[in-house]
């Protein structure tokens, strides 16, 4: 994961690109890099697994800046939510079902 934090710094970096890349900028942009991901199940499952994986690219890339911009480390805020989210859907309570923490 590093080699590629490193190559999407570096594709940024020589584009002088940074000087864009704010917070509500790179927000904006992962929910218009969303919505295109969205788009290919917009009328049915049918899709194309490479222009989806394109799409789902384009997200991670855009996270990857947010998490640059903010300078949080990646690997850090998802165990944090992931203790989180584990508190909040007990296995007991969670496993197989697909109702909201506060429903079960």
């Amino acid at each position: 994961m590093n080699d590629v934090k490193a190559r999407v710094r570096k594709f940024r970096d020589d584009r002088d690109w940074s000087q864009f890349h704010t917070p509500e900028n790179i927000a904006k942009a992962i929910n218009i890099e969303a919505g295109e991901l969205l788009e290919h199940f917009l009328w049915d499952n049918k899709f194309d697994k490479e222009e989806v994986s394109d799409e789902l690219a384009d997200v991670m890339v855009y996270c990857l800046h947010m998490a640059d911009c903010l300078g949080v480390d990646i690997e850090d805020i998802i165990n944090k939510k992931m203790d989180k989210n584990e508190a909040k859907y007990p296995v007991d309570k969670a496993k197989g079902t697909s109702k909201k923490y506060t429903e079960l």
